[in-house]
């Protein structure tokens, strides 16, 4: 397993925060929540290899102003059952060359030298989302304003919760939509890698379908929680085609655990 040194934050939207759970689930009446944890992920880069990286957990959640790990933002307009939100989230999909594998990106027939870093990006958007006892189902869209890859992103997210005593257990499953742009920077070779001599590789846009369970447990009376989280994320064959990953990769998966703490 690799370690690596970039952000600490990446994937604490993945678990943050325990309001987003469906309706049917009691709303946390703390605003903060603070903790650590640890993610794993199983990175689909030639010879990368597995990620293990620190987590601060950090959430606050306010009558307007909201805060999820990676992501804050406006709540614009709320009902019960409906909340539009007004986001701004980074995008921490960038990587480093020299984090990849030299002679698995050589059998895929690319020179790493020839290469250039992706860079982590910021988005801003909305977000709309529907919940009742049925559970939630929410619709975002967001655009790259850091001018990193100047694409844009769509996604559809259905989940809902269940409630054991002390333990809520949340299941989800949605899709993204990639924009050409966006794919095609995280995924293809850039123009000016081209101009190096590597081969040229656009994947265009694409529909990424995901799947996943968190698991909070509050111990005991106390508002100490441990938290758990598993997301599974399918890559189409133009993702999987790009030069950049592990032919024997058909996704990306990621696990983190966690101890947090609300006040």
């Amino acid at each position: 397993m690799k370690m690596t040194s970039r952000t600490l934050v990446n994937l604490a939207l993945l678990i943050l925060p325990t309001s987003a759970f469906a309706q049917d689930l009691p709303a946390p009446t703390d605003r903060w929540g603070i903790g650590a944890g640890v993610s794993i992920f199983d990175s689909p880069y030639a010879g990368e290899g597995t990620r293990i990286q620190p987590l601060p957990l950090i959430n606050y959640e306010g009558k307007h102003l909201f805060l999820n790990g990676i992501s804050g933002g406006v709540h614009l307009y709320q009902t019960s059952q409906f909340t539009f939100d007004a986001i701004l989230s980074a995008r921490l999909s960038g990587f480093d060359i020299n984090d990849l594998g030299r002679s698995e990106l050589l059998d895929n027939g690319v020179d790493s030298s020839l290469l250039s870093d992706r860079d982590d990006g910021l988005d801003a958007g909305i977000r709309a989302t529907l919940g009742s006892s049925w559970g939630a189902i929410s619709l975002e869209a967001v655009h790259d304003i850091s001018d990193t890859s100047d694409g844009y992103e769509i996604s559809l997210n259905y989940r809902y919760g269940w409630l054991f005593n002390q333990t809520a257990v949340t299941a989800n499953a949605g899709a993204s939509w990639m924009s050409s742009d966006l794919g095609s920077y995280y995924f293809g070779i850039l123009d000016k890698e081209v101009s190096r001599g590597v081969s040229a590789y656009s994947p265009g846009s694409a529909v990424i379908p995901s799947i996943g369970m968190t698991l909070v447990h509050t111990i005991g009376s106390s508002k100490w929680q441990i938290i758990g989280s598993a997301e599974y994320q399918f890559l189409p064959s133009e993702l999987r085609n790009s030069p950049l990953i592990d032919p024997d990769h058909n996704g990306m998966g990621r696990v983190i655990v966690g101890l947090s703490r609300r006040f």
